[in-house]
């Protein structure tokens, strides 16, 4: 329920022009404004904000609220007011403000929102990116017609050396790909020591080559960088050792995200060989890293060699259809990263074979730690689950548990349910549309055949009752694996 003041809020900020409101007031009329689209009003609280910190997700909430809002315009409309507050400063010497740092990281992708007219995070960036090339024109134009109105040397001297205003820091998450590059390269360029400069907090790059990552990577600020996400770049192992080594300048960089880089290295040879120690090489001079996504790399047998360096242990480890072998998680359980797993992704794996037991003993040493496990599209059938259930029980702090596209019966899924209402933090499983559910073929049951949807639709009003009867009313079981919201690393 809204609270008498935001209430208030918006019944002040339906009407412009705003009137004079003390200074505390400030980010409730924010707040109102933003959730109610009003892009004109946002304009004017940003054109005279009292503080030197304007941070979207503090002043707005809960990430819920900005996904189902629309924000596209309201978000322009703060960069356009910092633009205008910028160029005036420029300008009018004597005009000064309290903005220092505009901070939007966090604010989700309209791809994963509800909201038709979201912002997302490549549009985002196109904004930022353009503001500041703005910007940075501006005062070049500014000093150029200084000097001219103090002809000579002298001139363009005291021109340029005349008091410049002190800008404003923009935090942002960004994500470039090459249609996005040519503004973001010239922005970085540009607005390192300009009044308006991008400090990234995470880099997501697409489709892009090795040198035009790594030229993105040399223009960012160094103390500020988290994350790093390098999916569908088809980079290899030559294109990451040409990436990896600008990353090692970057203290804070706790996450790195290589899933989808055409790395395969499962016929060993001598390049390969040389790859896989300059990759742990690179991996070892990242003294922050807690979170790797290796999805999609063809990894068998050299998973040890390639996490040897690391100098502290993992929290998240994704490696799904990573074609490892036993010998891999093998390591992977005796290794110091096992008791420090918050994370595991394993889709993708065959646990119906040789993986099963290497797969308990890895459960076995990360149930104290582990809150997410993905095992989805792994070819279990009811008697793997059956093996695993036990080790799943004493994951004590389990929150997660994705098992969708395994070959799961409605009866063992029961089972599942009743054995894990135990597990006090657990809050969504993912499971899969019961083999019984699909409609016979001939005379065997076919997975690729179409679901009963009658069945299907008996199947979750039953699974439904057993947690209403439970008390669980805080677990979710879905048989959609979309549409949940990513629990991300740095929430965990």
């Amino acid at each position: 329920m809204d609270s008498l003041l935001f209430l208030c809020a918006r019944r002040v900020v339906a009407h412009r022009p705003l009137p004079v409101l003390p200074a505390d007031l400030h980010p409730v009329l924010f707040q109102a404004a933003f959730l109610d689209g009003r892009p004109l009003v946002l304009r004017d609280l940003v054109a005279a904000w009292p503080f030197p910190v304007l941070n979207f997700q503090r002043l707005v909430g809960r990430r819920e609220l900005l996904r189902d809002h629309p924000c596209k315009l309201c978000v322009q409309a703060v960069i356009l007011a910092v633009v205008a507050q910028l160029r005036r400063q420029l300008e009018e010497p004597g005009h000064d403000a309290s903005l220092r740092v505009l901070d939007i990281t966090g604010l989700p992708d309209s791809a994963s929102g509800r909201a038709p007219d979201g912002m997302s995070i490549w549009s985002g960036t196109v904004a930022l990116a353009k503001a500041c090339v703005e910007v940075s024109k501006h005062r070049r134009e500014f000093q150029r017609r200084g000097s001219k109105r103090h002809k000579g040397r002298s001139g363009a001297a005291t021109a340029a050396a005349a008091p410049q205003p002190p800008g404003v820091d923009v935090h942002a998450d960004l994500f470039v790909n090459g249609t996005s590059y040519g503004i973001l390269r010239d922005a970085l360029r540009s607005g390192s020591a300009g009044p308006l400069r991008l400090k990234c907090r995470e880099l997501q790059a697409e489709e892009l080559s090795a040198p035009a990552i790594a030229a993105l990577l040399e223009s960012l600020d160094p103390s500020f960088l988290r994350r790093v996400d390098l999916r569908f770049n088809n980079l290899g192992l030559t294109g990451l050792s040409v990436i990896l080594p600008h990353l090692s300048r970057f203290p804070e960089l706790r996450s790195l995200k290589l899933q989808y880089s055409n790395v395969d290295v499962r016929r060993p040879t001598p390049e390969s060989a040389v790859g896989i120690r300059c990759l742990a090489g690179q991996l070892g001079m990242l003294p922050s890293l807690r979170e790797l996504n290796l999805g999609s790399s063809r990894l068998s047998g050299n998973l040890r060699q390639i996490l040897c360096d690391l100098q502290a242990p993992l929290e998240s480890l994704e490696l799904a259809f990573c074609s490892l072998v036993p010998a891999d998680l093998a390591f992977l359980s005796q290794s110091f990263h096992a008791p420090a797993l918050k994370r595991l992704d394993l889709s993708g794996h065959d646990f119906s074979q040789g993986l099963l037991e290497p797969l308990r003993l890895l459960l076995e040493e990360t149930s104290a730690s582990l809150l997410h496990l993905d095992l989805m599209e792994c070819r279990m059938a009811d008697a793997h689950l059956d093996a695993l259930l036990p080790t799943l029980r004493r994951c004590s702090r389990l929150r997660f548990l994705g098992l969708y596209g395994n070959s799961l019966s409605t009866a063992a899924l029961k089972d599942l349910l009743r054995k894990t209402l135990e597990l006090p933090d657990l809050r969504l499983v993912v499971y899969p549309f019961p083999v019984d559910c699909y409609k016979p073929q001939g005379s065997r049951w076919d997975s690729g055949a179409a679901v009963d949807e009658e069945m299907l639709a008996m199947v979750e009003v039953e699974l439904g009752r057993m947690l209403e009867g439970s008390g669980r009313s805080d677990l979710v079981w879905s048989s959609n694996p979309c549409g949940h919201g990513e629990l991300d690393f740095f929430a965990l």
